[in-house]
């Protein structure tokens, strides 16, 4: 439910706008780092790895809200967010992020 004056198909165009910016944006940021780098570099590993993780905490904080706009659960907890960024650190840590060797 939206505050008080807030016109829902505003909200609506918003919302898919900011989706298709992060989407696009990914991808140019992907794009740019294997050019300046190799398709197998750090700051193109770094950058799906991001883009990938954004993209899931997205979906998972708009299915949350979808189940609170339904009434499908009572409260949605955001702490499990804290979840979502030890799951990132540990895939960015499998992509030898944090490595010595390039």
């Amino acid at each position: 439910m939206l505050a008080a004056g807030v016109p829902e198909g505003r909200v609506t165009r918003f919302t898919v706008v900011a989706l298709l910016l992060i989407f696009f944006g990914g991808a140019v940021a992907v794009a740019i780092a294997r050019f300046f780098g190799t398709s197998g570099s750090r700051a193109s590993i770094l950058v799906t790895v991001v883009a990938q993780w954004l993209g899931a905490y997205v979906l998972w904080t708009f299915a949350g809200g979808l189940l609170l706009y339904y009434e499908v659960v009572a409260r949605y907890d955001g702490t499990l967010f804290g979840g979502q960024l030890v799951w990132l650190a540990i895939v960015l840590v499998q992509n030898g992020l944090f490595s010595g060797s390039k």
